[in-house]
């Protein structure tokens, strides 16, 4: 990978909390990734949380990285945590985690609104995540959409289930947390904004910017995403009600630094 991140798509991610980077993945790295979603749709790996529902099928995992050695090599070794670290001129950086997000053919169910930071088990400012996009992706197969500013917010919404078939929600009712607003019901009292993003191209969004996706209204492309999330220096490790099991660290306690085995250093130290 050969991207550099220019300041004024730094200051757009600064101001609005979200900003499309065009190019960012090369060809093989795309095929890399391609081939171990593949394996991953074949043969699951322990965090697979994907359903199959009358709305089409859904595929998604996290913490690839663990068990796929070419996305480890993409995590850890290539020039995306350099963007991070740019982005917040952080001394240090630590890989969060990553996640896969297919969404198959004819695949109709949004991916309702949220931000992501409530359903870890961290605080700090210097969170974002690198979507990655694998297919060409347009509002009819299912691109993000972002509340422009809404990092901003300070508002934390209590995490729900995605998927229709879990009848059960595994997140415990945090009572620092509010219920987010019906923004599909109300979209013009919003600033909303997207992007159409060809393969290879980026979403970069800090953690606290609430977006969303419509569904995959598509017969002849599927919409496939993968994220990796990085943390900068003020970041720490806060188990608290809420938060997404398969994200806690029996290695770390209230306050640490995220530096583990599951959040290594990449940068710094």
């Amino acid at each position: 990978m050969t991207f550099k991140l220019s300041s004024e798509e730094i200051d757009a991610f600064n101001r609005d909390g979200v900003v499309p980077l065009r190019g960012v993945v090369d060809e093989q790295s795309l095929k890399q990734i391609a081939d171990a979603i593949e394996q991953d749709i074949e043969s699951p790996g322990p965090f697979f949380h994907g359903y199959e529902s009358d709305e089409g099928r859904f595929h998604g995992n996290l913490r690839l990285w663990e068990t796929q050695p070419l996305l480890r090599e993409i995590c850890l070794h290539s020039e995306l945590p350099s963007i991070a670290q740019r982005v917040f001129a952080a001394n240090r950086i630590n890989l969060l985690y990553d996640q896969l997000f297919v969404k198959e053919t004819n695949m109709t169910q949004r991916t309702r609104w949220h931000n992501d930071q409530p359903y870890w088990p961290i605080l700090g400012w210097q969170v974002l995540s690198l979507w990655i996009a694998l297919d060409r992706t347009t509002a009819e197969n299912g691109r993000m959409e972002f509340i422009r500013g809404s990092h901003r917010w300070d508002r934390w919404f209590q995490p729900e289930t995605f998927g229709k078939t879990r009848d059960i929600n595994p997140y415990a009712r945090n009572p620092s947390y509010e219920d987010i607003p019906d923004i599909e019901a109300e979209r013009d009292a919003y600033d909303i904004v997207s992007w159409d993003l060809a393969p290879g191209d980026v979403y970069l969004f800090h953690a606290m910017t609430v977006h969303g996706a419509g569904g995959n209204q598509m017969s002849t492309r599927r919409r496939r995403g993968y994220t990796i999330r990085y943390v900068g220096d003020d970041v720490t490790y806060d188990p608290r009600i809420g938060v997404s099991e398969p994200l806690l660290c029996d290695a770390l306690a209230t306050g640490d630094r995220l530096d583990s085995q599951q959040y290594p250093i990449i940068i710094g130290g």
